[in-house]
């Protein structure tokens, strides 16, 4: 019998990915605050606000779930940098809501989480460096793992960098489209050369989830795609890739932006457990850039 999972966030790239790359493994029931955005690719649907206890207990009640890839949350780091009390609520009590639904049914909860609970002065990553976040967002996913790591039910911690990708109907951009656009354009650009990166396909994401699911995995999984580089560099390869003139770029440093939010300089994952124990196998980004539509 398939495992049957439900996705929180469904609206958002990786849930839309999720469906995507599900292929039938699965059956899925995907979640999101309102109407369902997108090709559900035959996933049932039900509207979820995660931060109502009343809402997870009639969406296990009506779906049954065996594993839960609690993906929603408030991501833009700098808005959650301006509203801490609303990012508190939608990436750490939400999560605890999620929590406890889980451990009511036994479900095995994947918790998406991020490079920003380090202060990248270590990269790349491994799963066993200790959290050190320098922004709200990244204060409130170490917050949510460590509620995570005390839950009673199965868990898993799959953190991710820089999720790049396209589905149709997206609703927010990402580096990629946003860098391609400036270019098509013919905008001027201004890319950060200090912060470093290990850019990851939303699908590749998507699919290291699954098999999380699949084999039962529980712990901290590193999903990342396999080469780390500076931001600029990643959007001179778009440049390049896209034949773009690449002398619209303007190369500059975190401190001219004027962020409301510290980001840290350098990340990037050690992905070698989650190649071992799930078989993650992420493409290059040459690969992605191959695959994700101009639009």
């Amino acid at each position: 019998m398939k495992k049957r999972i439900l996705v929180t966030g469904a609206n958002g790239l990786l849930g839309q990915s999720l469906l995507h790359a599900n292929q039938g493994r699965f059956d899925l029931c995907a979640t999101g605050r309102g109407v369902a955005r997108g090709d559900l690719q035959g996933a049932e649907y039900e509207v979820l606000d995660t931060t109502s206890p009343e809402d997870y207990a009639r969406a296990f009640a009506a779906f049954r779930p065996d594993v839960v890839i609690h993906g929603a949350a408030m991501t833009q780091v700098d808005d959650c940098e301006l509203q801490p009390d609303l990012c508190h609520q939608l990436n750490v009590e939400a999560t605890a809501h999620c929590i406890a639904a889980c451990e009511a049914v036994g479900a095995h909860l994947i918790f998406i989480s991020t490079d920003f609970i380090f202060d990248g002065t270590a990269g790349p990553y491994s799963e066993e460096a200790p959290a050190h976040p320098l922004s709200v967002y990244g204060q409130s996913k170490a917050d949510a793992e460590a509620l995570v790591r005390a839950a009673t039910c199965p868990w898993s911690i799959a953190r991710t960098v820089l999720v790049i990708g396209y589905v149709p109907g997206l609703s927010r951009s990402n580096i990629i489209l946003w860098a391609r656009g400036a270019f098509q354009r013919g905008e001027r650009i201004r890319v950060v050369d200090d912060q470093v990166r290990s850019p990851t396909w939303s699908m590749d994401l998507a699919e290291g989830c699954l098999l999380i699911a699949e084999k039962g995995a529980t712990g901290i999984y590193h999903l990342s795609g396999p080469e780390t580089m500076t931001i600029y560099a990643l959007v001179e390869r778009v440049a390049a890739h896209g034949g773009y003139d690449a002398s619209l770029m303007d190369r500059v440093d975190s401190t001219t932006l004027g962020q409301p939010a510290k980001r840290p300089p350098i990340t990037g994952f050690d992905i070698r457990k989650a190649q071992k124990d799930l078989g993650f196998a992420p493409h290059t980004l040459q690969e992605v850039l191959d695959v994700i539509p101009y639009i």
